[in-house]
């Protein structure tokens, strides 16, 4: 077997850049109202528009960069590199370093520019993890020495985070760890263990938290509650509904334009994706989401050693499954955690990491085996 270089996989860039310009689109359609309003706190109705379109490049930037770093140089680094995640995930909850939105405390404060470390903490881990897991090989069979001392430095990060809280990142992090310890080869027992281990630990991250209960209530039953916990999910799905088939019409969408869709431009753009352009929108966003995961499986399959197919492997299906989650609870599939949609929501650190971390996918498509 023989490793051939050749050019980065074009359908999967070709799928990011699309995600990624809907995403511009629909950042500004969904939050032009709300940025231009003269009472409000920007009074300019290209604010967000202008703060993602920055991101955008800077993220760019970062994939093309990744994407012609040789992915083998990350291996050289990973105990450093994971320390400093998480180094930033402590900071990120010390009093006066953290910054708090919404009640969440998950940023840190960098002058002008605000950073999530859970957003890098979840390349970082998976770059370790993918090393880890290709050098024991066969070990990874023995749940003791190959699957377990990956799964509680997955867990350490993810306690850490639910303490932000954040119980989408945390949940989304440690279900990429199951499905690269899956492509690794352990045994289904033992990940099946692990399924119900985590399921059981989800339940009770939700039933210790009163907002947590009432959302997962509201997720059962939104007319209970129509103003309070019910609020986002009603008015998600009326923005889905009265989108149709074709739409309402870009920048026409009057639950965002009106504020009655709450986070229209972060973790709920797809609702307004469904409302301004329609099922036909919507179903073209997912099927490049599909395309994404398609081609990153391939990657994944045809890549020249073990740590290059695990490392991508981890990256598509931590990206896909955030964008699996999003979509399902804007669809009511899934009770409302905050989780933004991956290319296409407003927010810098989720764009310019997620980017990242697509630069490294496409440089692994770079090295394939040929037989």
């Amino acid at each position: 077997m023989g490793v051939r270089r050749r050019a980065p996989d074009f359908l999967l860039f070709l799928s990011v850049l699309a995600l990624l310009c809907v995403g511009l689109v629909m950042v500004f359609s969904a939050s032009v109202y709300y940025a231009g309003d003269p009472r409000g706190p920007f009074n300019d109705p290209f604010y967000f528009f202008k703060r993602q379109f920055i991101y955008a490049l800077l993220g760019l930037i970062a994939m093309f960069v990744t994407m012609n770093i040789d992915y083998w140089k990350y291996a050289k680094y990973k105990a450093l590199i994971l320390l400093t995640a998480f180094a930033f995930l402590i900071l990120v909850l010390l009093p006066g370093i953290g910054a708090s939105y919404l009640g969440a405390q998950r940023w840190l404060n960098l002058g002008p520019v605000s950073f999530q470390p859970s957003e890098f903490v979840k390349l970082c881990i998976i770059i370790f993890t993918a090393y880890g897991l290709a050098a024991k090989k066969e070990q990874v069979r023995n749940f003791t020495k190959g699957v377990l001392p990956f799964i509680i430095i997955g867990g350490f990060a993810s306690i850490l985070i639910l303490m932000q809280p954040d119980l989408g990142t945390a949940a989304t992090l440690m279900s990429t760890l199951v499905i690269m310890c899956f492509v690794a080869g352990a045994r289904g027992k033992q990940l099946g263990g692990l399924c119900g281990f985590g399921l059981a630990m989800v339940t009770a991250a939700i039933w210790v938290e009163p907002y947590r209960r009432k959302r997962f209530f509201a997720f059962l039953d939104p007319e209970a509650d129509p103003t309070g916990a019910g609020w986002h999910i009603i008015n998600s799905l009326m923005s889905l509904g009265s989108g149709g088939f074709m739409g309402t019409g870009l920048g026409q969408g009057r639950h965002s334009k009106f504020l009655f869709l709450p986070e229209r431009h972060t973790d709920f753009i797809f609702a307004a994706i469904g409302e301004e352009l329609g099922f036909i929108g919507s179903f073209l966003v997912i099927m490049l989401f599909v395309i994404f995961l398609w081609r990153g499986l391939k990657v994944a399959i045809t890549s020249s050693d073990n740590f290059g197919s695990l490392l991508a492997a981890g990256i598509v299906s931590g990206i896909c499954l955030q964008a699996i989650i999003n979509i399902g609870v804007v669809t009511s599939s899934l009770p409302v955690t905050g989780i933004t949609l991956p290319f296409v929501s407003y927010g810098g650190t989720s764009l310019v990491f997620t980017l990242m971390s697509t630069g490294i996918l496409l440089n692994i498509s770079r090295h394939i085996s040929s037989r």
